[in-house]
């Protein structure tokens, strides 16, 4: 036993366990289980990684399975595109062993490990890292402050300037050359007439912010544009638009000095906004609690400080899992 708790498994020998721990659960053979046996007894390690993917499994089956739905089709796309050599494991890799999978592979790497990121990443010309905040100046002098985690493309042809919001959002100081600027976000866009604004990506769509000027919105490439001005929002998703409103556009934009600022917001939407600046993975499991409303504003560069301040007033549990996976219920 004192063996065992000396040594520490590497990330291939956790990845082996949780295999070993998918398959025994799908009815073994006879061989099979034998040649468990002798895996499991070749190395102290082997012992200690499936003692670990056996606490793993039973805290994170839940979690894990909302992560798989969510990144397993990329995660078996860039596994293709890697060409494993074991391609029978990887035809194995379906629902537990999925699930297991995008977990494990998410904290071996450190916790930033998200398969549609590095799809969103591989067409993107700018990129923020989860937590980093980061200004780009463009040919054109324009400058785009990423929020964290974030990715645009950029195409300055065809006598107009387009910028692609490919993940996350980006709050864009646009300089006046008398040549079109446009930024796509969904399947919509924001055309600038003059201004400094803010395009997030949602769900199913985009939300728009201005802070000065005026910026016209259409929900698709046809639709009817509205205008924006100071101090306006407006959010449009599957080819329609919302009602424009009046927000504290400060307020929302703080994020770009450190601050989320929240005025009757669900802990779901809060959640969404810290994932960006946590360098893992925050599941929420209680759907009543996630839609308790928060008013505040809090600090984005510690997410864990602002859950656990908010785990005092909503009253949710917190597990963290080997330290990348923060589970809320």
């Amino acid at each position: 036993m004192n063996s065992i708790e000396r040594v520490r498994p590497t990330p291939a020998q956790e990845q082996q366990a949780l295999a070993w721990l998918s398959l025994l659960h799908d009815q073994p053979s006879s061989g099979d289980q034998a040649t468990f046996s002798q895996w499991l007894q070749a190395d102290p390690a082997h012992a200690q990684a499936y003692a670990r993917a056996q606490v793993l499994w039973e805290l994170s089956e839940v979690p894990a399975r909302r992560l798989a739905d969510e990144d397993a089709l990329a995660l078996q796309g860039y596994l293709n595109a890697m060409n494993r050599s074991r391609r029978s494991s990887v035809r194995r890799w379906s629902g537990a062993l999925a699930m297991a999978a995008s977990l494990l592979l998410m904290i071996s790497l450190g916790g930033g490990w998200q398969p549609l990121r590095w799809i969103d990443d591989l067409g993107a010309d700018y990129v923020s890292a989860p937590g980093e905040v980061r200004t780009i100046t463009l040919a054109d002098q324009s400058q785009v402050t990423l929020d964290a985690d974030s990715a645009i493309a950029v195409d300055f042809s065809k006598g107009e300037r387009r910028v692609q919001v490919r993940r996350g959002a980006g709050f864009f100081s646009v300089t006046h050359t008398g040549e079109p600027f446009v930024v796509d976000a969904g399947k919509g866009q924001a055309r600038v007439l003059g201004t400094q604004f803010e395009v997030r990506l949602q769900p199913r769509g985009a939300q728009v912010t201005v802070l000065s000027g005026r910026v016209g919105v259409r929900a698709q490439k046809n639709a009817d544009q509205q205008i924006l001005t100071a101090g306006q929002q407006v959010a449009y998703g599957e080819g329609s638009a919302g009602k424009l409103h009046a927000v504290d556009s400060e307020a929302q934009l703080a994020w770009r000095q450190g601050w989320l600022t929240y005025y009757k917001a669900t802990l779901a939407d809060v959640v969404e906004d810290l994932r960006r600046y946590y360098p893992g993975r925050i599941v929420v499991l209680n759907d009543d609690v996630a839609q308790r409303q928060i008013s505040g504003s809090f600090p984005s560069k510690d997410p864990q400080a602002v859950l656990s301040s908010l785990q005092g007033v909503l009253g949710f549990e917190q597990h963290q899992v080997l330290g990348h996976l923060i589970i809320l219920r």
